[in-house]
């Protein structure tokens, strides 16, 4: 969204010019009123976004031959059916309460702002029964020891594949 100029093209096409700021910058703020307030909007965003993203992890996923694995992060992994084109699932899960407080933080929104957002995604506990495994970020369970061991892990399954 930041960086595909026919991509910004087409958001700017959808939603205005105030979807980007004075210095080319997407407009979050502006974009999350419009679209976390109407279905059909979000659906029109997301029908723009998901597949220039999809092209994207493909043609950077295709130069990670020289590494044994490689992490693709999504948000909306399940509700796109990104996930059909992984090995293995990770979800990391924090308490409701912890997710509000940073989103509202690194968005300079309201916590009512992040409840709509959250809305439109699966549940944790559906996104657990679809993972392999579950990394806590719940500022209790060390973060670095689970990606520690999901690491040899992974590693341990490369070697194994030969």
């Amino acid at each position: 969204m930041q960086e595909d100029a026919e991509l910004k093209k087409k958001i700017r096409k959808a939603f205005g010019w105030d979807a980007y700021d004075e210095k080319d910058q997407l407009n979050r703020s502006y974009l999350a009123k419009i679209v976390f307030n109407n279905t059909e909007k979000l659906n029109t965003l997301n029908s723009l976004v998901h597949p220039a993203v999809f092209e994207d992890y493909r043609q950077w996923s295709a130069k990670q031959i020289e590494h044994p694995y490689s992490i693709k992060e999504a948000a909306l992994m399940f509700e796109t059916d990104s996930f059909k084109e992984l090995d293995k699932i990770i979800v990391v899960t924090a308490p409701i309460n912890t997710r509000l407080e940073r989103v509202a933080q690194r968005d300079n929104v309201k916590n009512d702002d992040v409840l709509k957002r959250m809305e439109n995604q699966m549940s944790d506990r559906e996104r657990i029964a679809k993972a392999d495994f579950v990394i806590k970020n719940d500022g209790k369970s060390s973060l670095i020891n689970q990606v520690l061991h999901l690491h040899h892990h992974f590693l341990d399954l490369v070697k194994d594949k030969g």
